[in-house]
C-alpha cells in the first residue's frame, strides 16, 4: 500500500468517527458483559456513554461534505453530509431515550441476565442505520440494512417467555427476509443495466445511456420494497401492527423512531442521487424521465396515511393503535418526498424531529402505565384520568400533538407539510392529507374519552411515578408545548440540513 493510500485511508476512518465510536462501544459492551457476569448495572451507562461521543463527533463534523473510502476516479462508498449528520443526530437521540427507557421497563428488566446480548443488538442496530444513512453504494446499502433487521429481528422477540414475543420476531424475520430478498435481486437487476452500484456513477450512466425500459423500471420499484418495508409504506406495512404490538415496548417505540429514519434517509438519498437531473433556483428537482416517482410516491403516501388512520379506528390495543398511527404518519412524511423539493425535504427533516418528540414520549408514558396495570389495552385506560393524572394528562397532549392540533410541535410539522404541497401546487392532495388528519383526530380523541369520561369498571387505586420517571416524561413533553409556539430552532436546523453531497 504505497503512502497516498494510506493517507486516504486513514482520512477516510477520519471521517466516520461516529461510526467507529459505536463500533468501539459495540465491541465495549461484550467485553464487560463477560467480565462483569452477574453485575449488569454498568451495561446502560456505558451504552450512553458511546452515544454522547457519537453525537459529539457528528455535531463537530456536521458541516462536513466529503466522500470517504473511494478511489481517484469514483465517487466514494460512504458519504459524509449535512443530511446525513442530521439523521444520524436524530437516531443518536432516539437511541439515548430508549436506553433510559430500558431502565425504567418492567419487561426489559425481567430479563436482566440477558443485558449484555440487549444493548450490543440495540448498538448493531445503530451501526446498521449510520451506515444506511451514509451508503452511497447499493452493496453497502444491503449489508447496513441487513445489518440493523438482524439485529431488530432478534430484539424484537427479547422477552422469551412471552409468547406474543415470540410471534412478533419470527413475522417481522419472514417479512424482512422476503423484503430484503426482493430488494437485492432489484439491485441486481440495476447492476446488470449500469454496469455499477455506486449511486453517482449511476446517475452519470443513465444521462449518458439514455437508459429506458420497463427492467429499469422494475429494478427501481424492487429497490424501492425493500426501502417500504423498513418505513412501513403500504402495502409493505403487514409487519407493522404486529411487531409494534409483540416487541417489548423501547424496542417498538425504536422501530417507530430510528428505523424509520434511516429508511427514509435511504430512499431520500437513492431518490434525489440516482434520478436527478438538475435542481432550479426555486429548490424544485427535476429528475430524468426514466421513472415517474412524484405520481408513485404520491399513490403510496396517500394509500399509506389512509390505510394507517382507518385500520387505527378499530384498535383496542394501544399498541396497535400507535402503530397503525405510525403508518399513517409515514405517509404523511412520503407527501413532503413526493414534492420533490428541498422546501419539501425540509418539511420531512422539521417533521421527523418533532415526531420522534411525541411518539418517544407517547410510547413512555404507555409503557409506565404498563408497568403498573400490567396492560396495554385500551379497556383498562377507562378512569386513568383521576388514578393517574400525571400521565394521563402528558398522554394527552402528546396524541393532541400527535393529532397536528396547535399550539402543539405537531401542528409545526404538518403546517410545513402542507406548505410544501401548496407551493408544489398539489392541492387535492394536501385536501387528501387534511382529511387523514380528521380522521385520526378520532382515535386519539377516543383514547382520551376513556381515560377522562369512562368510568372504570373496577375501583383503580391511585397509580404514583417516580421522580425520575416525572422527569422523563417533561423531557418530551415541555417539547411538544415550546416547539409548537417558537419552532424557528427546528426550522432554521432543517433549512441547513437539506445539502446532500453534490447537490
Amino acid at each position: 500500500m504505497n503512502t497516498y493510500n494510506l493517507n486516504y485511508l486513514v482520512n477516510s476512518l477520519y471521517l466516520i468517527k461516529p461510526e467507529l465510536a459505536i463500533s468501539i462501544t459495540l465491541v465495549l459492551l461484550v467485553l464487560v458483559d463477560l467480565i462483569m457476569d452477574k453485575d449488569k448495572r454498568l451495561l446502560p451507562y456505558i451504552s450512553i456513554a458511546g452515544l454522547v461521543a457519537a453525537g459529539y463527533f457528528i455535531i463537530a463534523q456536521f458541516s462536513t461534505n466529503a466522500f470517504a473510502f473511494s478511489t481517484t476516479n469514483t465517487a466514494g462508498m460512504i458519504i459524509i453530509d449535512p443530511f446525513g449528520n442530521f439523521f444520524k443526530l436524530l437516531i443518536v437521540l432516539s437511541s439515548v431515550a430508549v436506553v433510559l427507557f430500558s431502565m425504567l421497563s418492567g419487561e426489559i428488566n425481567e430479563g436482566k441476565e440477558r443485558h449484555g446480548e440487549y444493548y450490543t443488538l440495540i448498538f448493531g442496530m445503530i451501526l446498521g442505520m449510520m451506515f444506511m444513512i451514509s451508503a452511497s453504494d447499493l452493496i453497502v446499502v444491503y449489508l447496513s440494512l441487513e445489518l440493523l433487521s438482524l439485529s431488530s429481528y432478534v430484539l424484537a422477540g427479547f422477552t422469551k417467555n412471552s409468547l406474543r414475543n415470540s410471534e412478533a420476531s419470527l413475522k417481522y424475520l419472514i417479512y424482512g427476509a422476503t423484503s430484503s430478498g426482493i430488494m437485492l435481486f432489484g439491485i441486481s437487476i440495476l447492476y446488470g443495466l449500469t454496469g455499477s452500484t455506486n449511486i453517482y456513477e449511476i446517475n452519470s450512466l443513465i444521462q449518458a445511456a439514455n437508459v429506458h425500459g420497463f427492467v429499469f423500471v422494475l429494478s427501481g420499484l424492487l429497490i424501492f420494497v425493500g426501502m417500504g418495508y423498513k418505513i412501513s409504506a403500504a402495502p409493505f406495512h403487514f409487519w407493522t401492527p404486529d411487531v409494534y404490538e409483540g416487541a417489548p415496548i423501547p424496542i417498538t417505540a425504536y422501530l417507530s423512531i430510528a428505523s424509520k429514519a434511516a429508511g427514509f434517509a435511504l430512499l431520500i438519498r437513492f431518490i434525489k442521487v440516482t434520478f436527478i437531473q438538475s435542481i432550479d433556483p426555486n429548490g424544485f428537482w427535476h429528475l430524468l424521465d426514466v421513472i415517474d416517482w412524484k405520481s408513485f410516491l404520491v399513490i403510496i403516501s396517500i394509500l399509506t396515511m389512509t390505510l394507517g388512520n382507518f385500520a387505527a379506528l378499530w384498535q383496542n390495543n394501544m399498541k396497535r393503535l400507535l402503530a397503525y398511527s405510525s403508518i399513517a404518519h409515514a405517509g404523511y412524511l412520503l407527501l413532503g418526498l413526493a414534492v420533490l423539493s428541498n422546501e419539501g425535504l425540509a418539511a420531512i427533516m422539521i417533521y421527523f424531529m418533532v415526531y420522534a418528540i411525541m411518539n418517544l414520549g407517547a410510547f413512555l408514558v404507555v409503557m409506565l402505565i404498563a408497568n403498573k396495570t400490567g396492560s396495554e389495552e385500551l379497556d383498562d385506560y377507562k378512569g386513568i384520568g383521576s388514578a393517574a393524572p400525571f400521565l394521563s394528562v402528558s398522554l394527552a397532549i402528546l396524541l393532541v400533538s400527535l393529532t397536528g392540533l396547535p399550539p402543539t410541535a405537531g401542528f409545526i410539522g404538518k403546517l410545513y407539510i402542507f406548505i410544501a404541497l401548496v407551493d408544489a401546487k398539489m392541492i387535492g392532495v394536501a385536501v387528501i392529507a387534511l382529511l387523514n388528519t380528521v380522521v385520526s383526530l378520532y382515535y386519539y380523541a377516543r383514547v382520551l374519552k376513556h381515560m377522562f369520561l369512562d368510568k372504570s369498571e373496577k375501583e383503580l387505586p391511585a397509580i404514583s411515578s417516580s421522580y425520575a420517571a416525572i422527569v422523563f416524561v417533561m423531557v418530551f413533553v415541555a417539547p411538544v408545548l415550546i416547539f409548537g409556539v417558537y419552532f424557528s430552532p427546528l426550522v432554521e436546523l432543517a433549512k441547513s440540513s437539506v445539502t446532500l453531497l453534490g447537490f
